[in-house]
This record gives structure tokens, C-alpha cells and sequence, in this order.
């Protein structure tokens, strides 16, 4: 896919020759424009000509890598505006995916094998990216499961924001004993002996299972880069070129920042990353952010890494877990005290925030210390800030946001959690969960993202299929057509209203020229899928400022070279999220069915083997029959 004579268009000297000419292509730029092209030319990462191939002509010199998209859909890079990517980079080859698997027999055999190939010391983690109603059994594994599994190896499996599961080696690894009391918002599941079971329950605070985690091992020096890195890629996969980083728990500044700090300086990042800054100790968060003030400053550093604000949380007694299977958590009825100086402190000196907020009773609140703040002068005071999730936000609520000049961030957690969620409040307030068509029509601007990695999966694409179809990954429908976006709207809330949350709208998430060479060439047509098969869809080239960061199929080889990860990583063996050959399924019958298929198939295998026919299976390898 080097530089080529095509259709007339023949490499010449030129002085603004591009760098990387994509042509026969079906580009949406995003662009009111001029919203369609066939062909684009990038030099120095930013889009310099777009149009057809006579537009691009005059650009091709000797040098220009010239790419064929074969008639394919492309599309400005995606931009997930709430993204884990920095805590997900420092783990992910130390994690096994369930991401996208189909039954839990599956999840299960990947264990086993990744138990056999894990070293003494490290521990086998699945954490998050799935739901037990996206498998066919529609449930959990159970300790038993994981006991049979790794008897000997450290087994934590996370569920969502509401539970883990532990095997007998990860109990004993992580030190909890009888006598281990219950932390605050959280429960260690006990037998009747007294001793801990293996399940672990968010009451509502996930602290108890982010906690026990936090002490599995870690990794060091180049392994965090090349983790890092190979994340990038996986995110690279499904058309990502941007992210905003939400912070998050045990995520500190700097420490936990240094690695991309590194790869930003050494010009190795394939993603653009606009992060913000968690106080990570309650009754230190006001002296935290005033160091922080002293310290650095938002929109500080380039088009590859820069700081955004502060967030999502600002103080710890502010958050409201979202544990569906639990009631709304009663915050502490004085909160606002600690609440108010934090947000003084960051308007005072120039910071916008991201906030963390479920549920409507908790935004009202906060909606109360901003106007209190406006009425002083001090708020938005041309500072940007949003609030992220808002699965119950009020129209009222929406209208005092909008007053105040905020903006908003949806992430798929109900194609998740949305079950437990209809269980909890009904469906009339599932139907509007978030309420999405309300937020846009009130003209705010509402960035979209996943909330990975540790409750929705990382793939973009099964929440914009959640946007446009309003369905879980259980294939539960939850939200109406009346709060469906289509895909236009669902798109431009991935790519151009990301950009708007960094304040990066005139460069990003439109492929005009000046704006970042950023785009993805697509393995389907977006806009003419069968709108079950959107989750489906992945990049086949993904182009970051002119960088060609991931290809597939023809364009095999044309990214660059990544340093490989440990041999027994579950990255090595397995990858990341297991993508299906197949269709989603389709409702209740079509799980039922699959699960008698798998327990057939095994069923099959011991009949073969008492026959002489198949040798005696040693452990269980991983088995690709099941790879559904």
C-alpha cells in the first residue's frame, strides 16, 4: 500500500506534497460543508486537501503513502469523551477480557487455560467490560466454579460496580479472614462458619472492590509503557484517535500519570488524551487541588496530551455510587460545605471540572452551590464544566445546567447495568434513562463515551449502538424511540461534542482542512448496517495526525511495531474484547439455544472420548467450538 499510480493519479514533485493520501473512499467528515469526499491528503498530522481524486492529485509526491480504502465508509476518529484509558493502560496485559465472550462456558474455559499459563505470584483478574446478561447461562460464575478452575492460582473477578467473585487462593491472597470486619459501603459475604465465602458486594461503595484489587500485583518501569501502548492499539482497533480521561479511584497524580507522560515525550502515543485530576483522600481534597493549582494548568501541554480539569470527583463525600442493585445512597446532609470550596478554588483560579452524578437528587444539589457561586460572580465565569452519567437528571434540573452554561457526558452503563436498573425503578424511568433526546433538544452540548474499563467495555461501538438503538447487551430494550438519537447524532456526539468538552472543536472531530488528521477507515458501513450489527463493526485503519496507529485485513502491516507483551499475559493468548463471527443474539429463545448448543457440544466430546475416538482432554484448553 506504498505510493502508487492509480486511476491517473501519479506521484510528482511537490512542495506541499501529503504525507498520507487516503482515496476511493465514501468519507463523512462531519463537515455541514461539504459532508461528503471520496478522497483526503494529511501532511504534518493535519488534513490539507479533501474532496476527489482530482482534488488530491496535485498532492501525491514520491513520498506520499497513498492508501486505497476500496470503496470503504470512512469517518472522523472517535473521541470517547469518558474513558479510564490511563488506569486501563497500567493493567490491561495483566487482564483477562470477557469483553464481547457469549456464555459464561466460554469465560470459564479462557480462565482455566490462563490459570495453567499464569506464573506463581500474579493473579488471574477479570475486570469489567461485561455482564452476565450478555452470556447465555444469564449469570455469574460461582465460587465453586473458580475454585475448580485455578486451585492454586489467585482468581478475582469483577461484576460491574456491584460484586466480585474470589477463589479460595485470591482470598487467602488478598488476606481476608474471619476475622477481616466489613468496610464502610461494603460486604464480605460470610458462611455459616464465619469465614468469607468469595463474594464481595458493593453496599453500595465499590471501595470494597476496588480495594481488594488494588492488591493484586502491579506492574514496573517499561511494562507499564508497553501495557500502556498495547491498550492504545486495542483502543486504536475500533476507530478511537481520542479519549478524555476521567481520573478515577487509586488513580494519583502524578505517580500514576508518569507513563504517558513518557510516551507523550518519546512521541509513542497513538491516542490523543486530555486528562483531569481526582483527589484520591477524603478530608484532603481541598489541599490537594490547591497544590495541583500551583502545580499545573488545564489545557497545559499539546494536541497529544493536556490536562482538562479537575474531576470526577472533587470531594469524596459529593459521590453517589451507582450500585443499581442497591438503593440511592443518602449522602451526608452537609456536604455541600467542603463541596462549595472545592469548586471556589477551581473557579477562582481558572479550572473547569467534570462531576461525577447518578441521580437527579445529587445534581439538584450541586446545582444549588453553582447558582450560589453565579450569584457571586464566580461561576461559569467562561470555565468549562459537565456533569457525566446523569441516568435520572430532571428537566428541570436540565434547565438549570443550561442556565449555567454546563454541558453533559452519557456513557453505556445501562447496556450493562440496565436490568437491575428496571428492576430497581420500573420502566418508566428506565425508558428515560438517561434522557437523552431532552438533553439535545435543549441544544447542550452531550459528549458520549463508554466509562471503561472496569463496569462497560471499551468498544465504542457497542455504545453507540446502545445510543441509536436504546438496547442492553442482554438485548433488553430500555429506552423508547422518543430517547433514541440516530446514527448521525449518535456519531457527531462521539467525535464533535468531545472535542467541545476540551475546547478542541475547531481542530477535532471533523476532517476539514486544518483540522487533526484523525480518522478511521470501517470494516462496515456505519450508516447501512442492520442496526443489530453496529456493535460489530470495527476499524481496519485507524489514523491518528497523519499516523497510520492500527490495520487489518489488506492494510496488515502498515502500523507500527509494538514491543511484545509477557508470554503469559492473557493479552498474548487472547487479546482484548473477543469480537463474534456471528449477529448479537436476539432475545431469550436465542440465548436458550445457544446454551443447549454448548452443553451438546460437551456432551458430544465425552461420548467421543469414552469411545476412543477423541483423546482424553489434560485440564481444559481453551476450545475455539466455543468461540461463539
Amino acid at each position: 500500500m506504498s505510493t502508487m499510480p492509480v486511476g491517473g493519479l501519479v506521484p510528482h514533485p511537490a512542495a506541499d506534497a501529503a504525507d498520507l493520501v487516503v482515496r476511493n473512499a465514501r468519507i463523512h467528515t462531519g463537515d455541514p460543508s461539504r459532508p461528503h469526499a471520496e478522497a483526503l491528503g494529511i501532511r504534518d498530522g493535519v488534513v490539507t486537501v479533501i474532496g476527489d481524486d482530482r482534488d488530491v492529485a496535485g498532492h501525491i509526491g514520491p513520498d506520499t503513502k497513498v492508501v486505497d480504502a476500496l470503496g470503504r465508509r470512512v469517518i472522523p476518529g472517535l473521541n470517547d469523551s469518558h474513558l479510564h484509558v490511563i488506569r486501563g493502560g497500567l493493567n490491561y496485559v495483566l487482564e483477562l477480557r470477557w469483553d464481547g465472550v457469549r456464555s459464561l462456558r466460554q469465560g470459564l474455559a479462557m480462565l482455566r487455560e490462563q490459570a495453567a499459563r499464569t506464573p506463581k505470584g500474579q493473579w488471574v483478574r477479570v475486570v469489567g467490560g461485561w455482564s452476565a446478561e450478555q452470556f447465555a447461562e444469564r449469570r455469574l460464575p460461582t465460587v465453586a466454579e473458580l475454585n475448580a478452575a485455578a486451585p492454586d492460582t489467585p482468581v478475582f473477578v469483577l461484576h460491574l460496580y456491584q460484586s466480585a467473585v474470589l477463589n479460595r487462593a485470591a482470598l487467602k491472597a488478598a488476606g481476608f479472614t474471619k476475622d477481616t470486619p466489613d468496610p464502610k459501603g461494603g460486604q464480605i459475604v460470610r458462611g455459616r462458619d464465619g469465614e468469607p465465602t468469595g463474594m464481595l458486594l458493593a453496599a453500595p461503595s465499590a471501595l470494597i472492590l476496588y480495594s481488594t484489587l488494588a492488591k493484586a500485583p502491579t506492574l514496573e518501569g517499561e511494562d507499564k509503557k508497553t501495557s500502556t501502548r498495547h491498550f492504545l492499539r486495542e483502543l486504536n482497533r475500533f476507530g478511537l484517535t481520542s479519549a478524555i480521561d476521567a481520573a478515577g479511584g487509586f488513580q494519583n497524580f502524578p505517580d500514576n500519570y508518569a507513563t504517558v507522560i513518557e510516551l507523550a515525550k518519546e512521541g509513542r502515543l497513538s491516542l490523543r488524551i486530555s486528562y483531569h485530576l481526582f483527589p484520591q483522600t477524603a478530608g484532603q481534597e481541598i489541599d490537594d487541588l490547591a497544590r495541583w493549582i500551583e502545580t499545573v494548568r488545564p489545557e497545559e501541554g499539546d494536541a497529544w496530551l493536556r490536562l482538562n480539569g479537575a474531576g470526577e470527583n472533587l470531594t469524596w463525600a459529593a459521590a453517589d455510587f451507582e450500585n443499581f442493585t442497591q438503593p440511592r445512597p443518602e449522602l451526608s446532609p452537609d456536604y455541600e460545605v467542603e463541596f462549595e470550596k472545592a469548586v471556589r478554588l477551581l473557579m477562582e483560579n481558572g479550572w473547569g471540572f467534570r462531576l461525577h452524578a447518578t441521580y437527579d437528587e445529587t445534581i439538584r444539589r450541586d446545582l444549588g452551590v453553582f447558582e450560589k457561586l453565579a450569584a457571586e460572580g464566580l461561576f461559569p465565569a467562561g470555565n468549562r464544566w459537565l456533569f457525566d452519567h446523569a441516568e435520572t437528571v430532571s428537566a428541570e434540573s436540565l434547565d438549570r445546567i443550561s442556565a449555567l452554561g454546563g454541558a453533559l457526558s452519557v456513557q453505556n452503563r445501562l447496556s450493562f447495568q440496565g436490568e437491575a436498573f428496571l428492576r430497581r425503578y420500573g420502566p418508566g424511568a428506565a425508558a428515560d434513562a438517561p434522557p437523552i433526546r431532552a438533553m439535545l433538544d435543549r441544544g447542550l452540548t452531550v459528549g458520549a463515551g463508554t466509562d471503561a474499563t472496569r463496569v462497560s467495555t471499551y468498544n465504542p461501538w457497542v455504545a453507540l449502538h446502545w445510543l441509536v438503538s436504546g438496547r442492553s447487551v442482554g438485548d433488553l430494550t430500555l429506552r423508547p424511540p422518543a430517547n433514541r438519537v440516530d446514527r448521525r447524532t449518535a456519531l457527531t456526539m462521539f467525535t464533535q461534542a468531545g472535542a467541545k468538552l476540551t475546547g478542541e472543536d475547531d481542530v477535532k472531530g471533523v476532517l476539514r482542512p486544518g483540522c487533526y488528521g484523525d480518522l478511521a477507515v470501517l470494516s462496515d458501513d456505519y450508516f447501512t448496517v442492520p442496526e443489530p450489527e453496529i456493535a460489530g463493526i470495527e476499524s481496519l485503519l485507524t489514523v491518528t495526525g497523519g499516523r497510520i496507529v492500527y490495520a487489518a485485513a489488506e492494510y496488515e502491516g502498515l502500523d507500527e511495531e509494538l514491543p511484545p507483551v509477557p508470554a503469559w499475559s492473557p493479552v498474548a493468548r487472547f487479546g482484548g474484547y473477543q469480537a463474534s463471527r456471528h449477529a448479537p443474539l436476539a432475545g431469550a429463545r436465542q440465548a436458550e439455544l445457544l446454551g443447549e448448543a454448548v452443553a451438546e457440544s460437551e456432551r458430544h466430546r465425552r461420548w467421543r472420548t469414552a469411545r476412543g475416538l477423541a483423546p482424553e482432554a489434560v485440564g481444559t484448553p481453551f476450545d475455539p467450538c466455543f468461540d461463539l
